[in-house]
């Protein structure tokens, strides 16, 4: 049985039990925030439960890294609609310790895209046209640099209220632990 068999025969049973029933809530989250996080696995429970976070909470962005890696780009987006259309006041980029996006390798990142069948011409086409694959898929030296840099680029984008705090946090990935870096209460 293939995973996506798996998940739809999982997802019969789950409607047909109404599981879903405890999940029901509204689009507007509760607590009037949006979280920016990484996506890093270790995290899918641990940060809900580390915040006191449930269902129906907070608008929660899963990016590598949780960064904002363009003012106008699709993390910068998301943020925006949580702000206007679903009311969040608080804004939380949460990163983590060992995180993959630190100190990531794109030259192997490059050479597994290789491995698995993208042609060097098309990495160079690209490259061409102004995309630096290796540049594009680059992480950061440091977690809480990388928190720093994007709370800065959340602050100063030109469509964000100024009356909306944004927070910068660390959490320990094995603990839940969190560090604040940036306090936007202050």
């Amino acid at each position: 049985m293939s995973k996506l068999e798996k998940i739809i025969e999982y997802n019969e049973n789950f409607v047909k039990n109404k599981d879903y029933e405890k999940y029901i809530t509204t689009k507007i989250p509760k607590k009037k925030m949006v979280i920016l996080t990484c996506m890093d696995t270790r995290l899918t429970e641990l940060l809900p439960k580390a915040m006191n976070i449930k269902n129906g909470d907070a608008k929660i962005i899963k990016d590598a890294g949780a960064t904002v890696m363009h003012q106008f780009g699709g993390v910068m987006r998301s943020i925006l609609v949580a702000v206007y259309e679903f009311k969040a006041e608080d804004i939380f980029v949460v990163g983590h310790h060992g995180c993959g996006m630190s100190n990531l390798d794109t030259t192997e990142v490059v050479n597994k895209m290789m491995d698995m069948g993208i042609k060097k011409e098309t990495l160079l086409t690209l490259y061409n046209a102004g995309i630096d694959v290796k540049r594009w898929l680059h992480g950061f030296e440091s977690v809480e640099g990388s928190i720093k840099e994007s709370v800065s680029r959340i602050k100063s984008h030109p469509l964000l209220p100024e009356n909306i705090k944004v927070h910068g946090l660390i959490m320990n990935p094995e603990t839940g632990e969190i560090e604040v870096v940036i306090n936007g209460d202050q």
